[in-house]
C-alpha cells in the first residue's frame, strides 16, 4: 500500500477520528500487526497537537497465557498498577485510540469461563471510573490488518496478497481515499440529516420482521433522540467514534422489547465467532438463545449482569450500504456492524438521552438507559428487512423497507 495513502489515513484518524486537540494526551491501544503504521499513526497525532502519546500493545497469545496460569483470585485482581492507570485515565482524560487489527479466532481454546469471570470482577472495580468519563474524552475504533485476520477474510489468497487486500478494503470503506477529510465532512452531514429526520418523527417503538424469522419489537424512550456520525464532548470537542461508520442509532428502553431477531452475520466476541444465532425477548429481556456454533458462549454472555439481557442500542443500517455491497464478511464487528442493522445486547448510550447532560446517572436509568458491563453489538440486517415505526400519536410510518431506508 503506498506511503501516501497510509498517511493520509494516519491523518484522518488523528484528526476527525479522535480530534486530538493542543496539549492533550493520547493513549493508543493496538495489536502487533502493524508497528510501522502505528508509528505513522503516533506521528500525525504529534503534528496535530499532541503533548504525549502512549501505546499499550496487545497479543491474543499473551493472554491466553495469563488465563491459562493466573490463579483465579489473580486474573480478576485489579492491581495497584491497572489502579494507577485507570485513575490516570479519569483524571488526565486522554484521547482514546483503538486500533484493531486481531485474529477473529485469536483466544480460541481459551478457558472461556475463567477469562470471563475475571473481566467480570475486573469491571466492577472500573466501572465507576468509566462511568465519570462519560462524554468527557474523545475515542476512535479504527482498523488495521493482521495477517491472520486477513486470512480469515481472503482464504484463498497468500497471506501477503490477503493483507494487501484487506488494507484497500479497510481503506475503501473508511473513505480513505482521495481527500479523506472532506469525505468525512460530507457523510458526516448525510448521517445527521437522517438523524434529524428520525428524531422529528418523535418514534415510541420500532416493529422488525424479516422472511428469515425475525419479528421484533423494541419501544424507545421517551426523551430518546437518534445519533450518528460525530460525537460531541461535554467541553465542545467534536470526534468520530467509528471508522468507518454507516449507522443511525439510539438507545431504547431498557427491558421494553418482545419477540425474536436472527443474525444474519456470525459474532466476533471475546476472540471467538458465535454463529447462525438467535435471541428472544420475553418482557424485555432475553429469554432464550441459539446457536449453531459457541452457544455456550453467547449464553455466558447474556448472564454477565442484569443489564447484559436487556438492549443498549438499535441501530440502522441500509443494507445497501458500501461495506455490504463489497460482499465481504469481515469477521469484526467494526465492519460488520456498519454493514447493515443490528442491535447491542448490554451498556445503552446516555447522549441519547436529550438533556443527558444535565443528568446524573440515576435519572439516565431512570429514564431508560440500560447499564451494562458490556455492550456487544449483533447484525440483524437483511436484504428483505422491513421497520415500520409507530410514533408517539400511534402513527406508523414505514422506516426500511427491503433492507434500506423507505424515506
Amino acid at each position: 500500500m503506498k506511503k501516501s495513502v497510509l498517511k493520509a489515513y494516519a491523518d484522518l484518524i488523528a484528526k476527525k477520528g479522535v480530534n486530538v486537540q493542543r496539549g492533550q494526551e493520547v493513549l493508543v491501544m493496538c495489536d502487533i500487526d502493524q508497528p510501522e503504521f502505528v508509528a505513522m499513526v503516533v506521528e500525525s497525532l504529534y503534528k496535530n497537537g499532541a503533548k504525549k502519546v502512549y501505546v499499550d500493545w496487545g497479543y491474543d497469545q499473551l493472554t491466553k497465557l495469563h488465563v491459562k496460569y493466573q490463579s483465579d483470585e489473580t486474573l480478576g485482581r485489579v492491581d495497584k498498577l491497572a489502579m494507577a492507570k485507570i485513575k490516570w485515565r479519569s483524571e488526565t482524560l486522554p484521547a482514546h485510540l483503538y486500533l484493531v487489527s486481531e485474529d477473529p479466532d485469536g483466544l480460541k481454546g481459551i478457558n472461556m469461563d475463567k477469562y470471563m469471570k475475571a473481566q467480570q470482577s475486573k469491571m466492577k472495580v472500573i466501572k465507576p471510573f468509566r462511568d465519570k468519563m462519560e462524554s468527557k474524552y474523545q475515542w476512535c475504533i479504527a482498523a488495521v490488518p493482521g495477517k491472520k485476520w486477513a486470512a480469515k477474510v481472503f482464504p484463498d489468497l497468500p497471506v501477503a496478497k490477503a493483507v494487501e487486500k484487506l488494507w484497500d478494503s479497510i481503506l475503501q470503506a473508511s473513505r480513505a481515499y482521495g481527500d479523506p477529510i472532506k469525505n468525512w465532512n460530507n457523510h458526516n452531514l448525510n448521517i445527521k440529516a437522517k438523524c434529524t429526520a428520525l428524531n422529528n418523527m418523535h418514534l415510541s417503538k420500532l416493529h422488525y420482521t424479516s422472511s428469515n424469522g425475525t419479528d421484533f419489537t423494541v419501544w424507545l424512550n421517551e426523551v430518546g433522540k437518534f445519533n450518528g456520525g460525530f460525537d460531541t464532548t461535554l467541553s465542545g470537542v467534536d470526534f468520530n467514534p467509528n471508522i468507518p461508520s454507516e449507522e443511525v442509532f439510539t438507545s431504547p428502553k431498557a427491558g421494553k422489547a418482545e419477540g425474536i431477531v436472527y443474525a444474519t452475520k456470525p459474532l466476533s466476541y471475546n476472540g471467538q465467532l458465535i454463529e447462525n444465532f438467535s435471541i428472544k425477548f420475553t418482557d424485555g429481556k432475553v429469554s432464550e438463545v441459539r446457536a449453531e456454533k459457541n452457544q455456550e458462549l453467547l449464553e455466558q454472555m447474556v448472564k454477565t449482569d442484569e443489564g447484559a439481557s436487556m438492549l443498549g442500542e438499535c441501530a440502522l443500517v441500509p443494507y445497501d450500504s458500501p461495506i455490504n455491497n463489497t460482499g465481504i464478511l469481515f469477521y469484526e464487528t467494526l465492519f460488520d456492524e456498519n454493514a447493515c442493522c443490528h442491535l447491542a445486547l448490554g451498556r445503552g448510550f446516555p447522549d441519547c438521552l436529550y438533556g443527558f447532560e444535565k443528568m446524573t446517572k440515576k435519572q439516565q436509568l431512570k429514564c431508560g438507559i440500560n447499564d451494562s458491563a458490556i455492550h456487544v453489538d449483533f447484525m440483524i440486517g437483511s436484504s428483505d428487512l422491513k421497520i415500520v415505526g409507530t410514533d408517539k400519536r400511534g402513527n406508523q410510518v414505514l422506516i426500511f423497507k427491503d433492507g434500506n431506508w423507505a424515506f
